[in-house]
């Protein structure tokens, strides 16, 4: 099932090239980035021309933190790994999104950042499929 997207929103061609949609929450549309090395999530908020967390509303970034603690607890939960990653750089995709990323001891490039660190390893999409399920059906058992 693809998420619908808000009216008047569009998102970032590498983003769409990078990830693939699981499920649109309240304010942002949730993503699992294409690289099987790490369970990685995306959460990128549904508003036109937001590029840093402090051109949302005070609302947004309210529902914007509540989110990415949601996801990430989920991750966490689902991968029992060490520590989740959370990050907001924006570099080169300038369009607002938030990491998720869970890491473990012995996960390539550990205790490494995942940025810039070899090639990326695509999900078969069974896999992809089955990972997006479990991030959907943890967080809707949270909600």
């Amino acid at each position: 099932m693809i998420p619908m997207k808000r009216a008047g929103f569009s998102l970032d061609p590498r983003l769409e090239m990078d990830s693939h949609p699981v499920l649109c929450l309240g304010l942002c549309e949730l993503r699992l980035m294409d690289d099987r090395r790490w369970p990685w999530l995306i959460l990128v908020p549904q508003r036109q021309g937001a590029q840093e967390i402090h051109d949302l509303t005070p609302l947004d970034q309210a529902m914007l933190a509540f989110e990415t603690n949601m996801v990430a607890q989920a991750l966490k939960e689902i991968t029992a790994c060490a520590k989740i990653n959370t990050g907001a750089l924006g570099n080169s995709v300038r369009q607002m999104h938030i990491h998720v990323v869970a890491r473990s001891e012995g996960d390539p490039n550990w205790p490494g950042p995942v940025w810039g660190f070899g090639s990326r390893d695509p999900y078969q999409p069974e896999a992809l499929y089955e990972f997006a399920q479990k991030v959907k059906e943890r967080i809707c058992s949270h909600g």
